[in-house]
């Protein structure tokens, strides 16, 4: 099973896929996990992508399409993946379908978290960052064992400067404009699931679980 995380900031993406992937059996394919490994190996495409990081540039559509390309021909992807962070607009996701179709598969089932403003101010307004391995922690959805240490490096967590209320306003604006393509470029497809993710993580994942299940049953018919 091939499956795609899509939401706006704050959606939970990166927790869920880690959730599901566990209840799965299949990798996590993320992105800014995928660019950190890159940097922190310091591999040609890591140095090239540090390039634009250090600046605070986006890294360019076509350097994260090598780097997803890297991943997704490894030989553990032939059992399914899920992935958070790419596709972020139609042209990655054309390309996704042209690395996929080198492996002779495809993207089975896009799950969009749809999560509302409110929840998601909350969420991030209390987001903690570790500087060190970039773990995402809650102040008190989910807060660290020890007070501002990191549970898995034990780097010091921070808040970042854009997790507050006007520029997640304006983020979720740029993101929802940024998207629509995207969206209606799945729903085309008839690949696209909105998932309600105000909720609880572990309700929210029981429901995508639900819907894998009801996905690959229709795949077996």
């Amino acid at each position: 099973m091939n499956i795609i995380l899509l939401g706006p900031p704050g959606a939970g993406k990166g927790t869920q896929a880690k959730g599901l992937a566990q209840k799965l059996n299949i990798p996590h394919v993320s992105t800014g996990d995928l660019l950190r490994q890159n940097v922190a190996g310091q591999t040609e495409l890591g140095r090239e992508a540090k390039n634009y990081m250090e600046k605070g540039t986006l890294v360019p559509d076509e350097l994260v399409t090598r780097i997803v390309e890297q991943r997704l021909l490894q030989p553990d992807i032939k059992k399914g993946f899920i992935l958070d962070g790419y596709p972020r607009n139609t042209s990655q996701a054309r390309s996704l379908d042209r690395i996929l179709g080198k492996i002779g598969t495809s993207v089975n089932l896009v799950m969009d978290l749809d999560t509302s403003e409110p929840v998601i101010i909350q969420r991030l307004t209390g987001r903690l960052v570790c500087k060190k391995c970039g773990a995402n922690f809650h102040i008190k959805n989910m807060p660290p064992k020890k007070d501002m240490a990191c549970d898995y490096c034990l780097g010091k967590l921070y808040q970042r400067s854009d997790d507050n209320e006007a520029t997640i306003r304006t983020r979720l604006e740029v993101y929802r404009k940024e998207v629509s393509s995207l969206i209606d470029y799945y729903r085309q497809k008839n690949l696209l699931k909105p998932v309600v993710a105000d909720g609880e993580a572990e309700v929210v994942l029981k429901e995508m679980v639900k819907l894998v299940e009801q996905i690959n049953d229709s795949l077996k018919v």
